[in-house]
């Protein structure tokens, strides 16, 4: 009982340092943009070696903080490379759709890293051997925030993936998904092995508190 509640610990605390590092890097995806190399991630983009948020304009940025022409001069390069990124995955500002599958990947990554949270708090609580109630321990209900932190990440990966594959990768010949990405599917690897690990645990508990005396 006692090694399946540490296999599933381990698997639970590498998945939710993969959840958080995931959802925090700017490594989902990465593609070339006029001959230049570009990444993004769930909050940011990179373009030329500089980061802006995903509703920032690169002209804006630039331009601010350098003198002379030759800022100038950059910051229209630069604002003509976000021009052309824009138009290339048919993004406008003030469109809230165009952003609504980055804020569902975001909700779902941030509710799975924290129901993982939770699941670890009840997992070590449960080394105590002190049920949180007569019929649901605290192996099991460890074990049920994997499986929902399981499904959030699911839901996340679904949704980014099925938008990138079908929509990005049209507009753009020279991509790929990067290693924030890999991240995140192995997170749910880790957070699903957690969860079976607590339900095994739960269920040699039970069997052993069936056979024990009455």
């Amino acid at each position: 009982m006692y090694s399946f509640m540490g296999g599933g610990l381990f698997c639970a605390w590498v998945g939710n340092i993969l959840l958080v590092v995931a959802t925090a890097t700017d490594h989902w995806m990465q593609y070339r943009l006029s001959g230049a190399f570009a990444h993004q991630g769930l909050w940011r983009y990179c373009l030329s070696n500089k980061c802006y948020l995903q509703t920032e304009s690169i002209g804006k940025s630039v331009g601010v903080g350098k003198g002379g022409e030759w800022g100038k001069l950059e910051a229209i390069s630069e604002g003509r490379q976000w021009h052309q990124w824009r138009c290339q995955l048919g993004l406008k500002e003030n469109k809230g759709a165009t952003r609504a599958y980055w804020n569902a990947t975001r909700a779902f990554m941030i509710l799975a890293s924290l129901c993982c949270f939770a699941g670890i708090v009840i997992g070590i609580l449960a080394f105590a051997q002190l049920p949180t109630f007569h019929r649901l321990t605290r192996p099991f209900s460890a074990g049920i925030m994997f499986f929902i932190s399981t499904l959030f990440v699911l839901l996340a990966m679904a949704i980014y993936t099925g938008v990138t594959v079908s929509f990005l990768g049209r507009r753009f010949g020279d991509w790929r998904f990067s290693w924030s990405y890999i991240l995140g599917w192995v997170s749910l690897l880790m957070t699903f092995f957690a969860g079976i690990f607590y339900m095994c645990a739960y269920r040699m508990h039970e069997c052993r508190r069936l056979s024990g005396p009455r």
